[in-house]
């Protein structure tokens, strides 16, 4: 048994080692938007809880499929904290009202107490897209960033994950349980 008492030794120390506390990125404002169920949708709703976010569009034959899977597969792996939530938001106002997004939603079996669809002015969206989240404009061009965001119950931006990254979404995952259980 002695040959393995450094061992031990180092792999108590290992799990000592402090967590390396999240950054804070960003801040994301108060803001008014419309659901797919067609109710008007004020951010205070989630202000106490860890949320993700990613931009779409309900028509888009590149990579939005796959982003609503893969935010699918978030809402599944997280059924245990039903605290979390999830929120798309459309960069295509024009087309997905709430009843496309609605029928999306659908297609994607998104929990609505925990998933969200957001649409609403062009320019609200446009303002969030480009100046809270930091990832793309919202102006009809369709274009919008295929990275998923994480932020905190205080609506601080707290981590930006590639959705074409070979390891997503563990590293997401990882930084949702480092946030319930070191929330500062």
């Amino acid at each position: 048994m002695k040959p393995f008492a450094p061992l031990a030794g180092l792999l108590l120390l290992a799990a000592c080692a402090p967590v390396k506390t999240l950054p804070v990125l960003g801040q994301i404002p108060q803001f008014d938007l419309t659901a797919q169920t067609g109710q008007p949708f004020d951010s205070q709703s989630l202000d106490g809880h860890i949320w993700v976010a990613n931009f779409i569009y309900t028509t888009c034959p590149g990579p939005c499929p796959l982003m609503s899977h893969q935010m699918h597969g978030i809402q599944v792996s997280t059924q245990a904290t039903p605290a979390l939530k999830l929120v798309s938001f459309t960069v295509d106002p024009a087309r997905d009202t709430p009843a496309v997004l609605a029928e999306y939603a659908k297609h994607f079996a998104a929990d609505p107490a925990r998933w969200s669809f957001l649409t609403g002015d062009i320019a609200r969206l446009n303002d969030l897209g480009m100046n809270a989240f930091k990832l793309n404009p919202v102006d009809g061009a369709l274009d919008h960033s295929i990275r998923f965001v994480l932020v905190d119950a205080q609506r601080r931006v707290r981590g930006y994950y590639l959705s074409s990254d070979d390891e997503f979404p563990k590293p997401l995952l990882k930084d949702i349980r480092q946030l319930q259980s070191n929330p500062s």
